[in-house]
């Protein structure tokens, strides 16, 4: 049994944030899993009410304590300010089995509770001539957090029993070594606490606060010797401000803690699903059935999801979809609402288009997204909100009429609306197989059910209302979402934006003259929009013209790529061989490589099998908080080390998720590693001087973001479908003796036979 654990959470907004001197912030958010970045937001500039709208989820250890939320003030010529912060427990989050969502107000940030890492502690209480003596070895702590502006701390340990004070300091490292022993003299029956501070040393200013311990030491006694990692704890001891005075964030938080069981154990059930998807409507009421009518609109995403990657697993998502599509076409509907629903089919397909064609999408879209970002310029078809402004070259300025803004505009538009369609145009060959062959089954279901002359645009829009207007048109409205830019639009380019995606969604229906009665100033657009209708239409008819696809390769050659900054060390290595700058780094199945540019001849690279550890470098390293390190082993057996530098937190932990998703199966996967370099005769983390020595830091394996071009994982979406089911038992008694003893017990253990309780 493999245990899992993740956190979905979704940073929707925030209000009355604090403003700068001008009134204002730049907030952005940083989303920590106990006091470690994983994830930083866009910044949305200019605003006291920001929105986001950004969601990640994160896999975990289990044994993790909170996440927080920290909204920041980004500031170009200073270091950002810290607006506030939120933090919300393992244990809160485990009484929500459902998720949190809603508005929680940000609490001050105090340096005393910014505390992280954990001490290695030995404590005994022994006899002596006139007391009793308790010992309190230090050996060393781990992750502690950096206080100093060399990306390190000066730690020293204050050990205090029954008012006795003892130290000990050690410079510059985050992974001290004290290996010292502190005694105390105890009295015969003496109560009281053993508290075991950790504080940084500052020669001028004064020391910061960097976590405690505190045991009590009668329980003490029954540990002959107690020995063990203690997580450091914060100090509450301050008053804080009124709460809701920093503002509130708006969030959407789930925590899932799941026991993967060995495949065969979800077999009967797999089996059953796929035996329904291929007999069709005609095998009677089945449990896709079940789940199209008593599936809430709560959970329908989710399942849909789970439901779209086990059949792309078993190569028969084509099959599901047409199974959905044939279930919902089968109940009362008129073709102008068709699948405008967020029916169970609707989820579905939407479900899959992000999974299986989120590479085709950026192919269609990224240019012309691209442009609009760059160009930055006005556009505005709505009377209402036109801003009129001085034009012309110097000494002959003159004002715009509303007419010429309006006219300019909509050129502006075409122009874009224009590049998109013809891309679109182009695209039909290079859309996955498997997504042409949906397509296809969609039209002919449509066209079955819909024969009618006067309804021969209904197959049409059968296939955009998912293509355009659930897939294309969300992401030309929010690029950041889908991947396709780094950051938000600002204004302008979000109304351009928003105006191009609703040229699309008219576009879509088939019917430009539908947008002229909702919103009549979009009459100048017309001409286009009618055009745009007829290409559309030659696209839809060349995409679904396709024979049987073959079967979709999600994992393609490819899993991530781009340029990185490689930091040369005295080490010798395949990626160590060149001068320290920037090349393109590919990751692949096989290997890491990397070029002097993108489909230049490779350089070095580094077979994934030998992979040990791909880990964060403490900022001291190399003066930068973005540096990931790949430890590795030679083709001689020799282990090494490469050193590469990411631009921001969000590039180095994708880079480090794919990395670890791809060598997840390594055996030989390190449990420690050195967060520091070694330089000269030590580490710089530890001080150890032996090169290779146990890591002092512990590895983070199982630290992964989720992706849409994650690996499949069949046995993790049974799972997740056997929960639900279990939950339905009440609603299975129309689906036959069959269906109920696969899903009344939970599976079987392969070899034992026997029940196991705590998959589900």
């Amino acid at each position: 049994c493999t245990p899992r654990c993740s956190i979905r959470s979704r940073v929707c907004g925030g209000s009355r944030a604090p403003g700068s001197r001008t009134g204002s912030s730049d907030p952005y958010c940083i989303v920590k899993i106990d006091n470690e970045p994983i994830v930083r937001t866009a910044t949305v500039w200019k605003t006291l009410s920001p929105f986001w709208g950004e969601e990640y989820e994160v896999r975990l250890q289990p044994s993790f304590h909170c996440v927080s939320f920290y909204v920041m003030d980004e500031d170009a010529l200073s270091r950002d300010d810290v607006i506030g912060k939120v933090s919300i427990t393992r244990d809160t989050l485990a009484e929500h089995p459902k998720g949190f969502s809603g508005w929680l107000s940000l609490s001050e940030v105090d340096p005393d509770e910014e505390v992280q890492g954990e001490i290695h502690l030995r404590v005994e209480v022994l006899p002596g001539e006139a007391a009793r003596r308790l010992c309190c070895t230090v050996l060393e702590a781990r992750d502690l957090a950096q206080k100093d502006r060399n990306g390190a701390s000066d730690p020293f340990v204050r050990v205090r029993y029954n008012g006795k004070t003892q130290e000990s300091v050690v410079k510059k490292s985050c992974y001290p070594r004290w290996n010292e022993t502190f005694e105390f003299e105890v009295a015969e029956g003496a109560a009281g606490q053993l508290c075991v501070e950790v504080w940084d040393w500052d020669l001028v200013s004064r020391n910061d606060f960097l976590g405690k311990v505190v045991l009590d030491v009668p329980a003490l006694r029954a540990l002959q010797p107690g020995e063990g990692w203690f997580r450091l704890q914060p100090d509450n001891s301050k008053p804080r401000e009124a709460e809701g005075s920093l503002g509130a964030l708006q969030l959407q938080v789930r925590l899932r803690d799941e026991t993967v069981l060995p495949s065969s154990c979800y077999q009967p059930l797999v089996q059953l699903l796929c035996q329904e998807v291929r007999a069709g409507p005609q095998g009677g009421v089945s449990l896709i059935t079940l789940l199209d009518e008593t599936t809430t609109a709560e959970c329908r995403q989710e399942v849909a999801l789970s439901l779209v990657k086990l059949f792309l697993g078993q190569g028969l998502a084509k099959e599901l979809l047409d199974l959905l599509f044939e279930l919902e076409l089968a109940k009362p509907c008129e073709p102008n609402t068709l699948f405008r629903s967020n029916s169970l089919a609707s989820k579905s397909m939407e479900s899959f288009l992000k999974v299986a064609g989120m590479q085709y999408l950026h192919a269609v879209l990224a240019p012309t997204i691209n442009r609009v970002f760059e160009e930055k310029k006005y556009v505005e078809l709505d009377p209402s909100k036109v801003e009129i402004k001085d034009v012309g070259c110097s000494g002959l300025h003159r004002v715009q009429t509303e007419g010429e803004v309006i006219e300019q505009s909509c050129q502006h538009l075409q122009s874009y609306l224009g590049e998109l369609l013809a891309a679109m145009g182009r695209s039909a060959p290079g859309c996955p197989a498997v997504v042409r062959g949906a397509f296809r089954q969609l039209f002919r279901r449509v066209g079955q059910r819909f024969p009618e002359q006067q309804h021969q645009n209904v197959k049409f829009i059968a296939v955009t209302s998912f293509l355009c207007l659930r897939f294309f048109s969300p992401a030309i409205m929010t690029p950041k979402l889908f991947h396709l830019r780094e950051k938000h639009a600002d204004a302008r380019t979000s109304r351009t934006l928003l105006l191009l995606a609703k040229a699309v969604q008219i576009v879509g229906n088939m019917e430009a003259a539908a947008g002229r009665a909702k919103e009549a100033w979009l009459a100048p657009l017309q001409p286009a929009l009618q055009r745009g209708v007829a290409r559309m239409k030659a696209f839809i008819a060349e995409l679904v013209d396709v024979e049987e696809p073959g079967a979709l390769a999600l994992q393609t050659l490819v899993i991530r790529e781009g340029p990185l900054f490689m930091h040369k060390t005295k080490a010798k290595g395949p990626l160590l061989s060149s001068s320290s700058k920037k090349l393109h780094f590919s990751l692949t199945s096989e290997a890491l490589s990397f070029a002097k540019t993108p489909g230049s001849k490779q350089s070095g690279s580094i077979a994934l099998s030998r992979i040990r550890a791909a880990e964060k470098v403490e900022e001291k390293s190399f003066g930068s908080s973005h540096v990931m390190q790949i430890v590795y082993v030679d083709e001689a057996g020799r282990p090494d080390t490469a050193y590469l530098q990411c631009k921001c937190v969000n590039e180095l932990n994708q880079w480090l998720s794919a990395l670890r998703k791809a060598c997840a199966n390594n055996p030989e996967l390190l449990g420690s590693y050195h967060p520091g370099v070694f330089r000269g005769d030590k580490w710089s983390c530890c001080h150890q001087r032996d090169r290779a020595g146990l890591g002092c830091g512990a590895a983070r394996h199982g630290l992964t973001l989720r992706d849409w071009s994650d690996p499949l994982e069949p046995d993790v979406e049974a799972q997740r479908l056997f929960c639900h089911l279990h939950g339905l038992r009440g609603a299975m008694r129309c689906v036959g003796a069959q269906l109920c003893r696969t899903l009344s017990c939970p599976p079987r253990h392969p070899e034992t036979g026997t029940w196991l309780q705590k998959a589900w």
